[in-house]
């Protein structure tokens, strides 16, 4: 018992030691106030390694869906980050889809909340950016310029 303990010590103390290498923490609230650029937003978090450089997805009206890089914990407004998404045109960080485009230039993320919660704080905040439901449990935060 006294070897499993001393163990188990071992192996948490060199987890807590190597939590702050895996481990990035941002909060996009800053730039979720609608008054950057789709390739500025992705440009700082891809620089900063917070995101998965290469689209999971491409929508057909070209947004493209990054996810978070590994052990990165991204939140907005409070809410933790499920995916990153954006497009901006002809910008070879983005990928264009088989559809119209949505914007020359848009961005923003998808949250595990609820649509109310998360408009409720973007209101109250005197925010500009959309919210739409994108399914159980999640929210899309979005910013566009035409």
């Amino acid at each position: 018992m006294k070897r499993f303990i001393s163990a188990l010590s071992t192996v948490l103390a060199l987890s807590l030691a190597a939590l702050p290498t895996f481990s990035h923490a941002s909060d996009l609230d800053a730039a979720l106030a609608c008054n950057t650029t789709a390739h500025s937003f992705f440009a700082d978090l891809a620089g900063q390694q917070l995101i998965d450089p290469k689209p999971m997805r491409v929508e057909s009206n070209s947004i493209n869906a990054f996810w978070p890089a590994r052990g990165a914990r991204l939140t907005a407004f409070g809410f933790p980050v499920f995916a990153v998404v954006g497009f901006e045109k002809d910008d070879p960080m983005f990928r264009t889809g088989d559809g119209e485009p949505l914007a020359k230039s848009a961005y923003g993320v998808v949250v595990f909340a609820s649509d109310t919660k998360v408009q409720a704080v973007v209101d109250s905040l005197g925010g500009t950016a959309v919210v739409h439901h994108a399914g159980p449990h999640l929210t899309a935060i979005f910013c566009k310029r035409s």
